[in-house]
């Protein structure tokens, strides 16, 4: 089970110990309540029962955000049955999930700022997004571009910039979005892939807002300001994905920036819809967003999860299945993402175990439906 470290306010409650042992970060509490209540509540439940197990399990919790009992206990035992299900069946997670409809695009996250370095940059995340015929061949781009894009930094600021930060892309000592595009573009520019590479940012905006104003690029910028910056963006640089533009709970002014830039960039609700059905249905009736970024430990089971995603696709939404900055080699999302009928996928940049797991299991599946 993952964890975040930006996370929602209104995102399920994750149980940590507290205390000395690992800084207050163990997880042995979630862990006795799985062995425990948890299982006392499930035993003799038929695991194809997917719906039934995982509300069990809600109404045990008895609290809106699953603080009693913990959001990574009870998600780990929703997902723990979901494959339990498709073994038993004998089949591949996704096809249990739902089957195949076509593999997702995948954003990558190749310059990291925000809470997941150490630089200046405010905005948390500055991703490629590849086009191409296959996922293995936007892959093989991805990671040619990421390479190079390793030689340009280096080049530029010398061997401590090539260091990566918690997602596996780069925290090169730059001050702003911009510097990082032109990075990148410079290493898109340097393979010819020039029309095959388009830019996503995720601007974790409420990490960096205090008071009613943005806090970034060294200046202090009212919503209005800050939408124009954007728009600014957009217009200077192949940007096509931009998440969490404002504070996790203004939906008005991320729904202005959603109707400026329709038909041109999506914009993607991650701390503003949390996975939520709920907070899916405000933002569908403002039109705030065009993208669910789907986080399944938002939600704290599969089937809540599973109703925010069909959600947002019959309102006519592209869903992001993502991990987080604190994942694990698990590779369950890959599945879900395909057996969902998923367009998109967000994973981290083409570096270290926890991110390629996920890409290297759609490239496996892949080649399975080859054969």
């Amino acid at each position: 089970v993952p964890s975040g470290a930006s996370t929602g306010s209104h995102e399920a409650f994750e149980l940590r110990d507290k205390g000395r042992n690992f800084h207050g970060l163990g997880v042995n509490k979630a862990v006795k309540n799985v062995n425990t209540v948890i299982n006392n509540k499930l035993k003799g439940m038929n695991v194809f029962e997917q719906e039934k197990i995982d509300y069990a399990m809600k109404e045990l919790d008895g609290t809106k955000n699953k603080k009693r009992l913990g959001a990574n206990a009870i998600l780990s035992v929703s997902m723990a049955c979901a494959r339990c299900a498709a073994n038993e069946k004998g089949v591949q997670l996704f096809e249990y999930l739902g089957g195949f409809h076509g593999f997702p695009t995948p954003l990558l996250n190749v310059i990291n700022g925000g809470k997941h370095a150490g630089n200046s940059i405010a905005i948390q995340e500055c991703m490629i997004i590849p086009d191409a015929k296959s996922f293995n061949d936007e892959i093989r781009i991805a990671s040619e571009v990421y390479h190079e894009l390793k030689g340009v930094i280096l080049k530029k600021y010398g061997k401590t910039a090539v260091n990566v930060g918690d997602e596996g892309g780069f925290a090169p000592p730059v001050n702003d979005v911009e510097e990082a595009f032109r990075l990148v573009l410079k290493a898109v520019d340097n393979l010819g892939y020039g029309k095959k590479v388009s830019l996503g940012i995720d601007a974790a905006s409420t990490e960096f807002y205090k008071k009613g104003k943005y806090d970034i690029n060294g200046k202090k910028l009212g919503k209005a300001e800050l939408l124009d910056y954007y728009k600014s963006l957009v217009k200077k640089y192949p940007l096509i994905s931009i998440e969490d533009p404002f504070y996790e709970d203004d939906f008005k002014t991320t729904a202005l920036l959603n109707k400026e830039l329709r038909g041109k960039v999506q914009v993607v609700g991650d701390d503003l819809l949390v996975t939520s059905a709920e907070r899916l249905h405000k933002s569908i009736g403002l039109k705030a967003c065009s993208a669910l970024l789907l986080k399944i430990n938002q939600a704290g089971t599969i089937t809540e999860a599973n109703k925010a995603c069909r959600t947002a696709q019959k309102a006519g939404m592209n869903v992001v299945v993502s991990h987080r900055s604190g994942e694990t080699c698990d590779d369950f999302i890959s599945d879900l993402c395909l057996g969902w009928h998923c367009n998109q996928i967000k994973a981290g940049a083409p570096c270290r175990g926890e991110r390629v797991s996920k890409y290297n299991r759609l490239l496996i599946l892949e080649q399975m439906m080859k054969k």
